[in-house]
C-alpha cells in the first residue's frame, strides 16, 4: 500500500519544507498539505491543498476518509512567545489537535502518527548542560506544559492502543525560506536577514543565552528519519531528545561577521527572555543516534554560510 500521508499545519515554518520534502520523495498526489490558512505560492501549487481547523474532530477526520489518508504529521501548534499572549488558545490548539489525530489513530483509519514536542518541556529546574533523555522536567510555559503533556498522552495511546506515534524534540528550529513563526528562537533567523537588508540587528535575547539550534535540513531529516524507521526501533513513544548545535547570539554574530565585517548586534531582552532562561543550553540525544540512526550534518559555521548564501539569492543582492 503506497503512503497517503496528510500534514496538518503544512504552512508553518516547519511544515511548508516538511511538505515540499515529501511531495519530492512520494510524489506530489500522495502528500495533502493542510492548514486553517493558505500558504506559500509553491506549497498550494505543487499539490493538494485543503482548509483544516485542526482541533474540529470532523473536518480532520473529513480529510482523512476523502484522501485515504494512512500516515499524519500533526504540525499545526502555537509558539511558546505566542502562547503566552494567549494561553487558552494556545492550549486549545494544542491539546485537541492531538486528541483528534490520536483518536483517529486508536479507531484504526490511520497506521501512523507523527507528532513534534520541544525543548519547551524543560523547565528552571532541569540540568542545564548536556539535558538527557530522561531528566526533570517542569515548563514554566503553556506552549511547555502542553508539549509535555502531549508527550504523556502519545506514550498512553502507543501503550493502551498501539497507536503507532513517534515524536521528537525539536530544539530552535533555524531557516532561510519561511519567515519567524513566533518562538523564543526566532533571533537566530532575524538575524541573518536583518544583518543582510539593514547591517544592524537588536537581539531580543541577551549576548550570553546559549540555546540548543537545529537547521531546518535537519530538522526535516529526523522527522522523515524517525517515520520510516522500524517500529520496533522506536523505543521510546514520549519524545525524543534531537540536537545538532548550541550558540549565544554573540557568537552567532560573530560568525555572520566573518562574511559581513560591518554587521553590529545590539541587545534589547524582552519577555521571551524568561522564556529562554527556563530552557536547557544543551541536549544530549544519545538515544535518538542509536535507535535509529539520527546524526546532524550542520554546524553554526556551516549554516550561517547557507543562510547568508541562499538569503542574497532571495533579495537579490549577489
Amino acid at each position: 500500500m503506497s503512503k497517503i500521508i496528510l500534514i496538518i499545519g503544512a504552512c508553518g515554518q516547519i511544515g511548508t519544507e516538511l511538505t515540499l520534502k515529501l511531495r519530492e520523495i512520494n510524489g506530489n498526489t500522495n502528500v495533502i498539505a493542510a492548514d486553517i490558512r493558505e500558504g506559500n505560492k509553491e506549497l498550494m501549487q505543487s499539490g493538494p491543498f485543503e482548509f483544516i481547523n485542526a482541533i474540529d474532530y470532523d473536518s480532520v477526520l473529513g480529510i482523512i476518509t476523502k484522501y485515504h489518508i494512512n500516515e499524519v504529521y500533526l504540525m499545526a501548534a502555537m509558539l511558546s512567545a505566542t502562547g503566552e499572549k494567549f494561553p487558552a488558545k494556545a492550549w486549545e490548539l494544542n491539546m485537541n489537535s492531538l486528541f483528534n489525530v490520536l483518536n483517529i489513530a486508536k479507531e484504526g483509519k490511520i497506521k501512523k502518527v507523527f507528532w513534534p514536542s520541544s525543548i519547551a518541556v524543560f523547565g528552571p529546574t532541569t540540568p542545564k548542560e548536556n539535558t538527557p533523555q530522561e531528566t526533570i522536567m517542569e515548563p514554566s510555559t503553556v506552549y511547555g506544559i502542553s508539549k509535555q503533556a502531549g508527550e504523556r498522552w502519545c506514550e498512553y495511546y502507543f501503550n493502551k492502543y498501539n497507536v503507532d506515534v513517534r515524536s521528537i524534540r525539536y530544539p530552535g528550529i533555524i531557516s532561510w525560506k519561511a519567515n519567524p513563526g513566533g518562538g523564543t528562537t526566532d533571533y537566530a533567523i532575524e538575524i541573518y536577514h536583518e544583518a543582510l537588508l539593514k547591517g544592524t540587528y537588536t537581539s531580543f535575547l541577551n549576548k550570553e543565552t546559549k540555546l540548543p539550534m537545529m537547521y531546518m535540513d535537519d530538522a526535516i531529516e529526523a522527522t522523515i528519519k524517525i517515520m520510516d524507521a522500524k517500529p520496533e526501533n522506536i523505543k521510546i513513544r514520549s519524545s525524543y531528545n534531537l540536537a545538532a548545535m548550541s550558540f549565544t547570539p554573540q557568537e552567532i554574530a560573530e560568525e555572520i561577521k566573518k562574511e559581513i565585517p560591518a554587521f553590529q548586534i545590539s541587545y534589547q531582552p524582552d519577555f521571551r527572555q524568561e522564556i529562554a532562561n527556563s530552557w536547557p543550553k544543551s541536549i544530549s540525544d544519545d538515544r535518538a543516534r542509536e535507535d535509529w540512526g539520527w546524526n546532524h550534518k550542520f554546524n553554526l559555521e556551516k549554516m550561517s554560510k547557507n543562510m547568508l548564501h541562499n538569503l542574497q539569492v532571495k533579495y537579490n543582492l549577489e
